[in-house]
């Protein structure tokens, strides 16, 4: 992992000013004596599918503040100008399933590092704790970052960040309401419940703790989010007791119990879950995404409701890497552009309340923006199973507006492997 120096070296040496605190860029100054936007993004392309927007135009920045889209905004209303020449300009990227409890056990990662710096804005972290850790992440992580974080608390009172396996086994830490109880205590910052119905994680038990999620769920009057990966009860079981908003995570796994029957077609009580209003979320991770498994779906036009990158210390280094390389791989797999971005831009919000107005660039909303390059060429990608595909596009990250502060990204190519 790198630490503050080392990106602040990192930064510097890409040709960028930027203060060592992950502070305000320095972009070109324009030239007026009485501007009346603080940052312009000037010459991209904007996609905002908030807006059905995929059109040439400026994006003005005043505070924290999106100001105007329009086209040709002249420089000399700006104090700092950003060229987005050749790229695309899209709200703030969404990245519903990360780990960031950064220093909590061996899996999580730092998230302005990992996240904000590899052209996320907002990220939530699902599951990393539960009721026994919530307040030591919301202090840590949450207040200090740069990044946006929310948390989804996991049933087991500690999460994952013990990083042992069968954390389900003792159901005294498995409390539904202690949970509840600590999702109301913190909120905004909490937008959800988190259970893991892995064979590893419950064993047999994995029912019993789908039921307390829920009941904390109801509790708390939020949705949850259940991560599916060879469960110990049939897939049909564990679907038909989740509500409409409650979501999916992991819908593209190639493990048993999995959304494909053994003819490779999408199970019919998948297809019911979806009609009532259950979501699907990608969450790649280092185990859990198989082209095989998403190829098929997507034949049968069933594609995810998110995009995420379950990124943890296991899977930043591949063959995750980070959100926009996950999107990707559904380029290749045959969404458009705009099937993407809606993907990990607007779509998040349509499940989760994040008590702001994320996922647009429409004027009068939060400045969270991103600065997106599509590179056109041959692109390697590999998914969990080590299964490789082709692609001829790739997503990289050019600068992140976080609050209406330019932040730059990492600037050497960390995904083509």
């Amino acid at each position: 992992m790198l630490t503050r120096r080392q990106f602040s070296k990192l930064i510097f040496g890409s040709g960028v000013l930027v203060s060592s605190n992950l502070g305000r860029a320095v972009a070109s100054p324009a030239q007026s004596a009485s501007p009346d936007c603080d940052l312009l993004i000037k010459g991209g392309t904007v996609v905002d599918p908030s807006q059905n927007l995929h059109e040439p135009l400026d994006v003005a920045v005043k505070g924290a503040k999106i100001l105007e889209v329009s086209p040709n905004i002249p420089a000399a209303r700006a104090r700092s100008v950003v060229s987005a020449k050749g790229k695309i300009v899209t709200p703030g990227v969404i990245d519903v399933h990360v780990h960031v409890f950064e220093g909590m056990g061996p899996i999580p990662v730092n998230a302005d590092l990992y996240c904000l710096n590899r052209g996320v804005t907002t990220a939530l972290d699902t599951g990393s704790t539960g009721y026994a850790g919530i307040a030591g992440l919301t202090k840590y992580v949450i207040r200090p970052s740069a990044t946006r974080i929310y948390a989804l608390l996991d049933i087991n009172g500690f999460g994952i960040m013990m990083g042992l396996a069968g954390e389900y086994a003792n159901p005294e830490w498995v409390n539904s309401q202690a949970t509840a109880w600590a999702a109301e205590e913190n909120r905004p910052d909490v937008v959800g419940i988190k259970c893991r119905l892995s064979r590893e994680t419950t064993g047999p038990n994995d029912l019993e703790v789908l039921k307390r999620a829920l009941e904390a769920a109801k509790i708390s009057r939020l949705p949850l989010m259940v991560h599916i990966g060879d469960s110990y009860s049939p897939l049909s079981e564990i679907l038909g007791q989740m509500r409409k908003g409650d979501v999916l995570t992991h819908c593209f796994n190639g493990r048993p119990n999995g959304i494909l029957d053994t003819n490779g077609k999408v199970r019919s009580e998948v297809q019911d879950a979806r009609a009532r209003g259950v979501f699907f979320d990608v969450a790649h991770g280092s185990n859990s995404f198989d082209f095989d498994v998403a190829e098929k779906c997507m034949q049968q036009n069933f594609t995810p409701d998110t995009i995420s990158s379950d990124l943890a210390a296991t899977s930043v280094n591949g063959p995750t890497f980070d959100l926009v390389t996950t999107a990707s791989k559904f380029l290749l797999l045959g969404l458009s552009l705009d099937q993407v971005i809606e993907r990990i831009t607007v779509r998040p919000t349509r499940i989760f309340d994040f008590a702001a107005q994320l996922g647009t660039l429409r004027p009068g909303t939060g400045a969270d923006i991103s600065i997106l390059e599509v590179r056109e060429g041959s692109f390697l990608f590999t998914d969990t199973d080590g299964k490789k595909r082709m692609g001829r596009q790739k997503l990289q990250s050019a600068a992140t507006i976080r609050a209406g502060r330019l932040y730059v990204n990492r600037s050497e190519d960390l995904t083509n492997a």
